[in-house]
C-alpha cells in the first residue's frame, strides 16, 4: 500500500493541525451506526465465526434495529438512563447489541470477562450499583450464587435460555409478540450529552481491587486517534482484533474504533482449547485486512510457517497491552514481509503513543503521541526530564483530550494520585530519544534499581525472548545485600528443554551479549509459568511478593530449579 494512500500522510503535519470537536450531545449508537444504516442499508458490520466454523452476518442496518428492538426490551424492564448494566458475555454478537441498546437508552454499560468468578462478581455488582447483569446460560449460576447479596441489582437477563426468574431474551423477542425494532415514545429516552457517562470498565487489578473507570459519552470520538491513524482504517477494510469482549481493549478494535471508520468486523467466537496458529487460517479465509493482536498471540503465530499461508490481503499488522519484543517483529515481518506498529494506551485512555504507518516504525518502540495528545515524561518532581533519560509519563489535560477518563468512580484519593496539577500521570515510565520515538521501560513499581543503574524489566525480559530455550520470561528486583537489588528472571522454558544450573549459565551469558552487561539476570529461577491477570499480563507485583517474602525466611521458592551468577 502507497504511502499516500493512508489516512495520515505526514505525521508531524497532522499532529500539528489535529483536532477534534465534540458536539453538546453526542450518541456513538444513534450518531455513527444509524447513521450509517440509513445511508447504507448493504454495508457489513460485523462477520461472526466461531471455532467450528458456524457464521453469521450481520450489517449496519440489521444492527440498527436489533439494538432498538434490546432498547426496548430494557426499558420494559425499568432500565433508563443512568442506569448500570454489565454486560457479562463471549464474543457473541447479542454483546454489541445490548451495549449498542444501552448506549441508546444512556444507560452506562459495564464489561465484564465470563471468567470472572462469583466473589469477582459480587464485588464489581456492589461497588458500581449495578441494576441489571446480562449473561448467558453458561453463567448465570455465578449471578445466581451471589444475587442475594446484591441489593441494587434488580433485574437478570439471559440471552440463549430460559431460566426462573430470569428476562429471557429469546423468549421476550417473540412473546407475547416480537419486540418492535421501531423505538418507543421517549418515555425513559432522554438525549445523551458527549459528557454523560457511557462505560465503566474495570481494571485489571494487579494489585488490590480492580478500580472502576469512568468514561463519557465523548470516548468513541477519542477512538478517531485509534481507529483512523493507528488502525488506518477505512470503510472497505475488514479489521480483526484478537480481544475479549470483557476488557476496554476491545472497544479500540472491536467496537468504537473500527466502526467510526465504517469498517467491518471480524468476530471470532473462542470457548474451547484455543490455540494461537488457528487464527492463521481465519486470516487467510476471511482475506482480513488489518490485524492487531498483543504480543502474547504474535510470539506464538511466529511458531508457525507463516509462508504457508495466503495473507496477501493482509496490508496492516498492529499490537498493543504491552511492548512487543523486537525479535518477535523481526520474525513476523521475515513470514509476512509486514511490520508490526506498536501503540500505547491505557483502561484510561484511548490510542495515546503509537507508530503510525506513514512513520518509519523503530522496533521495540511505542512510536510517538497522537494527534491531539500531548506528552511529556517527568522526573518525581513533576520536571520534564531530557531525551534519553526514563521520566513518567504525563498527559496534559488542559485543554483536556478526547477520550481521557472522567476519573476513578467513587474513589476521589485515586483519582487525585494521577491528576496533578496540569497532568495526568499513567503509572508508566519510559524514555524519549532524540527523534522523539518514545520507548517503554516499565510501571513505576516494575523498575528495578541496582548498584546506581535503572533497568526497565521489559529490556531484559526481550533479550532472555530471543534465546531458543525460553518460551516466557518475567523480570523482577530481588533484595541483595551488596548491590541493593539485583535483576532475577523467572523462566518458563520451551519443550524440550530441561532446567539445568548449565542452561542458567547460558542464558545469563547469552543476555549479556544481547543488552548492556549490567542489565543481565544475577538470578534465575525457572518456573512452569508466570501468574497473569486475566487480561494476559503478567503480574510482576505477585512475583516480587513472593521474592520478598522468600528473602524474609517467610516462604521457600524451591520449587524451580534456580542459578545465580
Amino acid at each position: 500500500m502507497a504511502a499516500a494512500e493512508h489516512n495520515m500522510h505526514n505525521y508531524q503535519e497532522v499532529y500539528d493541525h489535529f483536532s477534534l470537536e465534540v458536539p453538546e450531545y453526542y450518541n456513538f449508537a444513534f450518531d455513527v451506526i444509524d447513521r450509517i444504516a440509513e445511508k447504507d442499508r448493504n454495508r457489513l458490520a460485523m462477520i461472526w465465526v466461531n471455532q467450528e466454523g458456524k457464521e453469521k452476518t450481520f450489517t449496519f442496518r440489521q444492527l440498527m434495529n436489533l439494538s432498538n428492538s434490546a432498547a426496548n426490551m430494557l426499558l420494559k424492564y425499568g432500565i433508563k438512563k443512568g442506569d448500570r448494566v454489565i454486560i457479562m458475555l463471549p464474543r457473541v454478537p447479542e454483546w454489541w447489541i445490548f451495549a449498542l441498546a444501552c448506549i441508546k437508552l444512556g444507560a452506562v454499560f459495564c464489561p465484564c470477562p465470563t471468567m470472572l468468578t462469583p466473589k469477582d462478581l459480587k464485588y464489581r455488582i456492589n461497588a458500581a450499583k449495578i441494576r441489571m447483569v446480562i449473561t448467558d446460560r453458561e453463567n448465570a449460576g455465578k449471578i445466581e450464587e451471589i444475587c442475594s447479596s446484591c441489593p441494587t441489582l434488580q433485574s437478570r437477563l439471559v440471552t440463549d435460555a430460559e431460566l426462573p426468574g430470569w428476562i429471557s431474551y429469546t423468549v421476550e423477542q417473540e412473546y407475547p409478540a416480537p419486540v418492535s425494532r421501531k423505538l418507543v415514545s421517549m418515555t425513559g429516552m432522554e438525549r445523551t450529552k458527549a459528557t454523560d457517562p457511557l462505560v465503566i470498565y474495570f481494571t485489571s487489578g494487579t494489585t488490590g481491587e480492580p478500580k472502576m473507570v469512568l468514561h463519557d459519552h465523548a470516548l468513541p470520538l477519542g477512538h478517531v486517534t485509534t481507529g483512523r491513524f493507528w488502525l488506518d482504517l477505512t470503510e472497505n477494510d475488514l479489521h480483526f482484533t484478537l480481544a475479549d469482549t470483557g476488557w476496554a481493549k476491545s472497544s479500540w478494535g472491536k467496537f468504537f474504533g473500527p466502526w467510526i471508520q465504517g469498517a467491518c468486523i471480524l468476530v471470532y467466537d473462542i470457548r474451547g482449547k484455543f490455540k494461537a496458529t488457528e487464527l492463521l487460517p481465519i486470516l487467510e479465509k476471511y482475506e482480513v485486512t488489518v490485524f492487531c493482536a498483543p504480543p502474547t498471540v504474535y510470539r506464538m503465530l511466529i511458531l508457525a510457517d507463516l509462508k504457508k499461508y495466503d495473507l496477501k490481503e493482509l496490508r496492516h499488522c498492529v499490537s498493543a497491552g504491552e511492548p512487543l519484543n523486537p525479535e518477535v517483529i523481526r520474525v513476523w515481518k521475515e513470514g509476512t514481509g509486514l511490520q508490526i506498529y506498536e501503540g500505547y494506551g491505557q483502561t484510561e485512555l484511548v490510542l495515546v503513543i503509537g507508530t503510525f504507518p506513514c512513520m518509519e516504525p523503530k522496533p521495540g518502540s511505542m512510536g510517538k503521541p497522537a494527534p491531539g495528545w500531548h506528552i511529556e515524561l517527568h522526573d518525581e518532581e513533576g520536571k520534564p526530564v531530557p531525551p534519553g533519560e526514563v521520566g513518567r509519563i504525563a498527559i496534559k489535560v488542559k485543554p483536556r483530550p478526547v477520550g481521557l477518563f472522567e476519573g476513578y468512580l467513587y474513589d476521589k484519593e485515586a483519582t487525585s494520585a494521577v491528576f496533578v496539577g496540569d497532568y495526568y500521570y499513567t503509572g508508566d515510565k519510559a524514555y524519549r530519544d532524540d527523534d522523539g520515538y518514545f520507548w517503554f521501560v516499565g510501571r513505576d513499581d516494575d523498575v528495578i534499581k541496582s548498584s546506581g543503574y535503572r533497568i526497565g524489566p521489559f529490556e531484559v525480559e526481550s533479550a532472555l525472548l530471543e534465546h531458543p530455550a525460553v518460551k516466557e520470561a518475567a523480570v523482577i528486583g530481588s533484595p541483595d545485600v551488596i548491590r541493593g537489588m539485583i535483576v532475577k528472571a523467572f523462566i518458563v522454558l520451551k519443550d524440550g528443554y530441561q532446567p539445568t544450573d548449565q542452561l542458567a549459565k547460558d542464558i545469563q551469558k547469552f543476555v549479556k551479549k544481547i543488552t548492556a552487561p549490567y542489565k543481565y539476570p544475577r538470578a534465575i529461577e525457572f518456573v512452569d509459568d508466570l501468574p497473569k491477570t486475566i487480561s494476559g499480563k503478567i503480574r510482576r507485583n505477585v512475583l516480587r511478593e513472593r521474592e520478598m517474602r522468600a528473602k524474609s525466611g517467610q516462604e521457600n521458592l524451591s520449587g524451580g530449579k534456580e542459578g545465580t551468577g
